[in-house]
Order: C-alpha cells, then sequence, then structure tokens
C-alpha cells in the first residue's frame, strides 16, 4: 500500500501505467508465496519436537513461542532461525514502507499547501495502522525471550492480531466526510 501511495503522490501520470493489475497479482503472488514458504519451514520443525508436558498452552492462541514453552527437545536451533527469517519478514516490508514515505515527504517539500494536506490525508491512515502494526510485532517477535513478560506478550500478540486489524476500517472510515460529520453529531 505504501508503494501505491507513492506512486499516486510521486508520479501520479504514470500511476495506472505501473500499478496494473499484472504488478498487483505479481506483488500478491510473492507476499503469498515467501509467507507460506517461510511458515511452513517452521512448521515442519515445530512437528518433529517432542511433546512432554501438559498441553495447555498459555496464550490467547496457538502463538510460535507458547508452543515451544510445551516441548521438551531442544528448541535453541528454531529459536534462532526463526529470530533469523523474522527480520526479513518484517524488516523488509517495513523498510520498503519507511523508503516510500521518505520520496513522498522528499516531494511534499516541493509541492503547495494544498498538495501536502491531501498528500498526509491519503497516506496518515496508513502510517497509523502501519506504525500500531509494527510497533506491536516488533516487540512480540524482535525482542529478546527474557525481556518480555508472559502477560506482556499475551496483550502485544493480541494487538497485532485483533486490535489493528479491527480498528483498520475505522482508521480508513475516518477519511469519509460523511462519517466525520456522524462522529461529531454524536459528540
Amino acid at each position: 500500500m505504501s508503494y501505491d501511495r507513492y506512486l499516486a503522490i510521486c508520479h501520479p501520470l504514470h500511476y495506472d501505467s505501473i500499478m496494473n493489475p499484472k504488478l498487483c497479482l505479481k506483488l500478491i503472488t510473492i507476499s503469498w508465496t515467501l509467507g507460506c514458504m517461510l511458515t511452513s519451514i517452521l512448521t515442519v520443525m515445530i512437528s518433529q519436537f517432542q511433546f512432554c508436558h501438559s498441553n495447555v498452552i498459555d496464550h490467547f492462541f496457538c502463538d510460535f513461542d507458547p508452543i515451544l514453552k510445551l516441548s521438551c527437545s531442544n528448541i535453541l536451533k528454531i529459536k534462532l532461525l526463526s529470530t533469523i527469517m523474522s527480520f526479513p519478514v518484517i524488516l523488509c516490508p517495513f523498510l520498503i514502507v519507511v523508503i516510500s514515505y521518505a520520496y513522498i515527504v522528499t516531494i511534499l517539500r516541493i509541492q503547495s499547501i494544498n498538495h501536502r494536506q491531501k498528500a498526509f490525508s491519503t497516506c496518515g491512515s496508513h502510517l497509523t495502522v502501519v506504525s500500531i502494526f509494527y510497533g506491536t510485532l516488533v516487540s512480540v517477535y524482535l525482542t529478546p525471550v527474557k525481556a518480555k513478560s508472559g502477560e506482556l506478550h499475551k496483550i502485544m500478540s493480541l494487538a497485532y492480531t485483533v486490535l489493528t486489524p479491527s480498528i483498520n476500517p475505522i482508521i480508513y472510515c475516518l477519511r469519509n466526510k460523511d462519517i466525520k460529520k456522524a462522529f461529531k453529531t454524536i459528540w
């Protein structure tokens, strides 16, 4: 979405020729393929573990770390692999977002105030959702295990899996003038 916003703001005349259905299909295919491949590797490794502790997962859902806590196998290799794999999975998309918005900010210095306001209203919603999502995601998967408590881990996992998708429509609806008017009436 950040690349889409970058094209719409920085190259509006080329937008339709670049962001065509073929490119969208390629981006979707790459995302799904890489996501499935990387999660399959960890799933296959976990399926080979011995589980000798309780079968009760101390979490809201079946998450990676709570499953590993139930294993009596050596989990050092899979923890190291998952940490190594989370850097490109989390940081590459995050860097694409940051670079896209850096270009947008660079372009906005040149243009008029009206163009800046329109661009920020277009990008503000996405940046809010991305900030919430990546903030919680990084705190769950890229912080050392000893630095996070069990309860905090549960809350942060819940934030990126439930909170972000739940508030996503609300944040994007706030751009709609009718919705804004309804909120003002309610308040």
